[in-house]
């Protein structure tokens, strides 16, 4: 086979494999894949699925993937809720949750918020702009996020409260922060979703906007 034809029929297979992957999302919604970089906690093979199940969404996800529906956004003042239920423990610990104020989520210039929960514990708050990522509030352990119980599973209902001048972050019904709309949690406006990091298994119910 030339070379010409090799690449060809790599640029074929790659995008089949592309579209089988996007065909198994729920109508609408948009997938990209956040690959592993670091050689001592590698993804896992296999790929990333999120269907529908009910009126939510099942996510596996072997790579860490962020979800969206691009006529999904908010602006202004609102509030985000999601219900995340881990449906068994990750060998270590990964987060998921919500993410919001993003833009260009298929893009080089990626950028949104993301709100997430993990099976020790513990929540974090961090901005994403491109492939860089820095931490809005730090990692933190509260009581209020669920840990996986004796079947393993456990659920953690989160809610972002954004304000005229403040956002309020939410964990099962507990105020865990609160951050000035300001910096790095100043662009709330724009696509919101889901994260869901890798070695996860994750339901996902509730997720909703409100004024």
């Amino acid at each position: 086979m030339s070379y010409r034809r090799f690449f060809a029929f790599l640029s074929v297979a790659v995008l089949v494999a592309s579209v089988s992957m996007l065909a198994q999302s729920p109508k609408g919604w948009l997938v990209r894949i956040d690959r592993s970089t670091n050689a001592t906690d590698p993804d896992a093979s296999g790929n990333v699925k999120f269907t529908t199940v009910g009126s939510g969404f099942h996510a596996t996800t072997p790579q860490a993937a962020v979800f969206w529906n691009p006529a999904n956004t908010a602006s202004g003042s609102y509030t985000l809720k999601g219900t995340f239920t881990l449906t068994k423990p990750s060998g270590h610990t990964n987060y998921y949750g919500l993410v919001f104020g993003g833009s260009d989520l298929g893009g080089p210039r990626q950028s949104y918020l993301y709100f997430l929960v993990a099976q020790d514990g513990s929540w974090l708050l961090k901005s994403r702009e491109g492939e860089a990522t820095q931490d809005v509030t730090r990692r933190a352990v509260n009581a209020a996020v669920k840990r996986p119980d004796a079947s393993g599973q456990s659920v953690n209902a989160l809610e972002v409260r954004v304000g005229a001048d403040k956002v309020e972050y939410f964990i099962n019904g507990t105020m865990v922060s609160t951050t000035p709309k300001t910096g790095a949690a100043g662009k709330t406006d724009g696509l919101y979703g889901v994260r869901v990091n890798h070695l996860l298994d994750v339901q996902v119910s509730d997720l909703a906007v409100s004024k």
